[in-house]
């Protein structure tokens, strides 16, 4: 394939499922070789590799990572520079939500959530510089969300999780300017398992299409706001957040 990421080298967290599997698919087809990585069982990550491969794209499955465990982080990284040579882009994608009343939320619940959320975008992030800065550059988007704008009542350590998200953004865009450009992208809600009905309340689910455009956004849509922060339309962003919220938050 070729196209406006042709010969850049992506690698995509939690690229098995959902956002993430949209964005490695959308940068595949504008023609970089992706990396999916991902905790999900190794054959999920190997499914959307192949199905990536079989359209004309290149693509391949990273070692099943825990994102918040460094150990893991390591040894995904080295395993996608050793097939990749060199990491272009970066899109820190993993995560978690948990929802619950604050009272209700345990010390294991917040550790849980801020180490996948918070914790695997320092770890991945800090790893994918060090590369970055070795061969001259590259593209960083981090995961955020509406919610860290927004907040939500039942969502308090997500919102935190994605606030902090939003503020290494900014972090890291001012200390490795010019050479590495980092952004964020702050979702609405969006049609994918983590806003489903085993992980969501109804109530919740209820009102996330109470905006503007009047429904929730397609994996795709969100994948095409991360092609745009990747590709060369972006040369004068960094520290932004682009927010494909159908309009539920305004700025």
């Amino acid at each position: 394939m070729s196209g406006s990421l042709s010969g850049r080298r992506a690698l995509v967290t939690g690229g098995a499922s959902g956002i993430g599997r949209a964005i490695g698919i959308a940068l595949a087809r504008e023609g970089a070789a992706v990396a999916i990585a991902d905790k999900a069982p190794a054959e999920a990550t190997a499914d959307l590799a192949g199905r990536i491969a079989a359209a004309g794209g290149q693509a391949f499955a990273l070692p099943q990572t825990d994102v918040s465990d460094e150990r893991q982080v390591l040894e995904m990284m080295q395993a996608a520079t050793a097939r990749l040579h060199r990491l272009d882009i970066l899109v820190n994608n993993a995560g978690i939500l948990i929802e619950k009343p604050l009272l209700e939320t345990t010390a294991a619940d917040f550790d849980r959530l801020i180490g996948v959320n918070l914790r695997g975008v320092f770890l991945v992030g800090r790893e994918a510089i060090r590369r970055m800065l070795d061969t001259g550059g590259g593209r960083i988007i981090n995961l955020a969300s509406e919610l860290a704008y927004l907040g939500r009542e039942r969502c308090s350590i997500y919102c935190a999780s994605k606030g902090g998200v939003l503020s290494m953004t900014r972090s890291w865009a001012r200390e490795f300017a010019p050479t590495i450009r980092v952004n964020a992208l702050a979702p609405g809600p969006t049609d994918t398992a983590m806003l489903g009905a085993e992980s969501t309340a109804p109530e919740t689910l209820a009102k996330e299409s109470q905006n503007p455009l009047g429904r929730i956004a397609r994996p795709e849509e969100i994948a095409e706001a991360a092609v745009f922060l990747a590709g060369p339309g972006a040369t004068f962003m960094t520290g932004q957040c682009l927010s494909p919220n159908g309009g539920a938050a305004m700025f």
